[in-house]
């Protein structure tokens, strides 16, 4: 009997599809777990990073992060501006003439609370300068409210008071300014020139022994420079009360001071200024020896008149004088 020898035959070709494609599926399904852990890893560090920044954001700390997000980075705050800060940068406004910008700072000073004395007397002199002279008002109330002896509060407002040309008052807040200023001395101010001003209102109020008075204190005091009008307003007051002699010396002094003055001027603009006013007080002398009957100071004072608006060429002045001149012939 003939054993059965025949052989199972199979499709090489199909053999070796199948050898091919069972490695595939194998690398297929390890890739894919591969890649699954890969992800689970991922979510893991992610959520690990995440709670990181959560706590160092919530502890007020920074958390590291990789150089390569941060090269070339810097980090810079804007300082915050301080009360004592706007106070300095309106002074220094105030005084380039940023008179606006003066005024905002201030305003900012003093509605952050606490505010100084001093804010509101720098706030009530940028309005002054403004012409708004209801705010510099409350302001300089304000000051003196605060402080009952700040002389520098009390000068101001009197001379607020003399621009509302109200005479009396603002002479009241002279006699307190001069109060307060020997009581709590102010380095803004000098006691020459609160005389000075005293002075001043004295003798527009025609009270002329107290304007006397006055300026002969201010002239007297050693702190500070003499103003040359002192002399003058002196002189005037000394003229409303006969003494003509004393009147005539005031104006040679203030000629004097004048000439002194004219050597360190720095521009035609203010040579030119105080040069008008020597002229006027030579006239104004010239005046007065004449009526003291000495015509021949009277003609030496029209001469220096006379050069002096020729210097200006102050064609009118030099018409005027020329005319004086000949009623003296």
């Amino acid at each position: 009997m003939k054993k059965n020898t025949t052989k199972k035959v199979t499709n090489p070709k199909a053999s070796r599809n199948a050898t091919r494609t069972a490695p595939r599926a194998a690398t297929t399904k390890s890739n894919t777990w591969s890649l699954s852990i890969y992800v689970y890893w991922f979510i893991i560090l992610f959520f690990i990073a995440a709670t990181f920044y959560i706590l160092g954001r919530s502890h007020g700390t920074c958390v590291d992060t990789p150089a390569a997000t941060t090269e070339n980075v810097e980090i810079v705050e804007e300082p915050l501006l301080q009360q004592s800060d706007y106070y300095a940068a309106a002074r220094d406004k105030l005084v380039s003439g940023d008179v606006a910008g003066a005024i905002a700072d201030l305003t900012t000073a003093i509605d952050a609370g606490n505010a100084t004395t001093d804010m509101y007397v720098l706030r009530g002199e940028a309005y002054m300068q403004t012409s708004d002279f209801r705010n510099a008002l409350a302001d300089f109330n304000t000051a003196i409210e605060m402080d009952t002896v700040n002389a520098v509060a009390y000068y101001d407002r009197a001379l607020l008071n003399i621009r509302l040309e109200d005479y009396n008052t603002a002479l009241s807040d002279i006699n307190n300014a001069l109060a307060a200023q020997t009581a709590k001395p102010s380095s803004l101010l000098q006691m020459r020139d609160l005389y000075a001003k005293r002075g001043q209102l004295n003798l527009w109020l025609k009270n002329w022994q107290g304007a006397v008075a006055d300026f002969t204190n201010s002239l007297a005091r050693p702190e500070g420079t003499v103003n040359p009008t002192v002399y003058a307003d002196r002189a005037e007051a000394y003229t409303q009360l006969g003494s003509y002699a004393d009147a005539i010396n005031d104006y040679a002094s203030a000629i004097r001071i004048i000439s002194e003055q004219i050597q360190g001027a720095t521009t035609n603009e203010a040579r030119e200024s105080l040069s008008s006013d020597a002229m006027g007080y030579f006239e104004k002398s010239a005046a007065l020896n004449l009526a003291l009957g000495d015509v021949n100071s009277a003609r030496s004072d029209l001469n220096s008149a006379y050069t002096i608006a020729a210097a200006l060429v102050d064609n009118d002045s030099m018409t005027r004088i020329q005319n004086l001149m000949m009623e003296l012939q």
